[in-house]
């Protein structure tokens, strides 16, 4: 708001003052200090979902920018300084929401959802509570409520986990470290039948790591499991969630007595690069661990382009409160961003397969126990934003500072 009062004027180019500070503001909440772009002006355009098109081809800047711009036009109105025909920007505020609305349900009409034919997916959402999550005496009953429910019918022809090709469990599904614990992975081989593999979340110890030593830090990561038990591939987070899963200055304020939400000590180790997963008769899956989810740009471009993305999160953290909901609509604009479906495996909610223009194909409420059964969406051709990223947002931005100062010249002189 400083910056947008620097850059004050008299008349309705004002709006477009604002408009560039909260959009620089906020773009710089996403990014500073590894960042925390949640919940960011751009998603009010995210329903109905006509508007949230938009995303394909500005991204989530550029929705800032408009949003800011639309919805602070009708302020000329009742600013007396603004005399000659003030109606004229909240009227072109009306006027581009009605572009935008027009132009996304046009977009909509001629992207039907495709599906990939030979991948059934499954998606168990155990919805267990955060003190059984993460306690290593009640090992055997996650198990134990994992692999049933995995193998639930859920339907008058399902044969349970045989129906599917991929099974998915969410982050950290384990109160234990998953590869060295021998009779965990027997039990997911003996789950799962040929053919299917187990896309999961769970804490993964360093490789160079002795067994005879104690686990001091771990990665937060998504493993691909074969029929077999083996491990066909693995993710490790790289974009950690400051405070959550690990402490700025570590070592200071762990002597001063913080601990992060996670209570690992020393913090979860961050991943190199994020790397796709291959999954064995299914395109490539970009994986993303909880709030990566929350991050546009720069997930997927050029000739690397996955053919899905794959999101494991645990939003048990939030209870029963509007953070899923808000974190649901931050994933669903990745898919819109990118012409990606994403499909989101939440322990407690909300679990869902969302094709790549966002519409939510399925789903599971928050707070429900169960298994969601769905194909997988196929991609759309990569979209606009995909290729060219904030560009747009950036020449709004600068178009829009050039405006401003004219007008603030002009009314000097």
């Amino acid at each position: 708001f400083a910056l947008a009062r620097l850059l004050w004027t008299s008349d309705a180019s004002r709006i477009l003052a604002l408009a560039v500070a909260l959009t620089v503001s906020e773009w710089l909440r996403g990014h500073l200090l590894t960042g925390f772009p949640w919940n960011t002006f751009g998603y009010a355009l995210s329903e109905p979902l006509a508007l949230a098109q938009i995303a394909s081809v500005i991204g989530l800047w550029g929705m800032t920018f408009l949003t800011v711009a639309i919805f602070a036009s009708p302020a000329v109105l009742i600013e007396g300084r603004s005399r000659s025909r003030p109606w004229i920007a909240p009227v072109a505020g009306l006027a581009l929401l009605a572009t935008l609305g027009i132009v996304g349900t046009i977009r909509l009409s001629l992207q039907p959802t495709r599906m990939v034919s030979h991948v059934k997916l499954r998606i168990m959402q155990p919805n267990l509570q955060q003190d059984v999550k993460f306690n290593y005496g009640a090992k055997q009953q996650v198990m134990q409520k994992y692999l049933a429910l995995s193998d639930r019918a859920s339907g008058p022809q399902s044969t349970g986990v045989r129906d599917a090709s991929i099974l998915i469990w969410p982050e950290s599904a384990f109160p234990f470290f998953l590869t060295r614990e021998a009779d965990a992975m027997a039990q997911i081989a003996d789950l799962l039948p040929k053919g299917t593999v187990l896309i999961t979340g769970a804490v993964r110890v360093p490789d160079d790591t002795p067994r005879s030593v104690p686990v001091t830090r771990a990665y937060n990561s998504i493993y691909v499991i074969d029929h077999d038990g083996s491990v066909l591939s693995i993710y490790d987070k790289t974009h950690l969630v400051p405070f959550g899963e690990y402490l700025p200055f570590q070592d200071w304020m762990e002597k001063l007595g913080f601990v992060q939400l996670t209570k690992v000590q020393g913090g979860f180790i961050p991943g190199e690069r994020r790397n796709m997963l291959a999954v064995p008769n299914a395109p490539r899956a970009l994986p993303l661990v909880c709030y990566e989810a929350i991050f546009p740009g720069g997930l997927a471009s050029g000739e690397d382009r996955p053919g899905w993305i794959i999101n494991v999160t645990n939003d048990g953290w939030f209870g029963i409160s509007t953070g899923p909901y808000q974190h649901l609509a931050q994933a669903r604009m990745r898919a819109i961003e990118e012409g990606l479906p994403v499909v989101r495996a939440a322990n407690t909610g909300i679990s869902a397969v969302i094709d790549p223009v966002g519409r939510l194909v399925a789903y599971l409420n928050l707070g429900q126990e169960g298994v969601l059964d769905s194909p997988l969406p196929n991609p759309v051709a990569p979209t606009f934003f995909s290729r060219i990223r904030d560009i747009p947002a950036a020449l709004a931005v600068a178009l829009s500072v050039v405006i401003v100062i004219r007008r603030r010249v002009k009314q000097r002189t």
